[in-house]
C-alpha cells in the first residue's frame, strides 16, 4: 500500500484529539469511543443489508463457515 505524504482532514483532527490525552487511561477511553462509533456503523450497515434482503440467515450461516485465513508458505 502506498504511503501518503499528507494527512487528510480526519487524520489531522484525530491527531489533534489525541494531543489532549494526558494519561494511558484517557487514551484507552478515546480508543473505546472510536471503536464504539465504528461498531455502530457496522451494525447500521448490517441492519440495512438485512432490511433490503441482501443479508439473511442463510448468508450469515455461509459466512460463518468461510475460511478466510491467509495461507502461509512453508519456510
Amino acid at each position: 500500500m502506498p504511503v501518503s505524504e499528507t494527512l487528510n482532514p480526519v487524520q489531522l483532527h484525530l491527531l489533534d484529539m489525541f494531543r489532549f490525552c494526558k494519561s494511558d487511561l484517557e487514551l484507552l477511553e478515546l480508543k473505546d469511543v472510536l471503536a464504539a462509533y465504528y461498531a455502530q456503523k457496522v451494525q447500521e450497515e448490517a441492519d440495512r443489508l438485512w432490511d433490503d434482503g441482501t443479508l439473511d440467515a442463510d448468508a450469515i450461516e455461509r459466512i460463518g463457515k468461510e475460511h478466510w485465513r491467509t495461507p502461509y508458505k512453508a519456510l
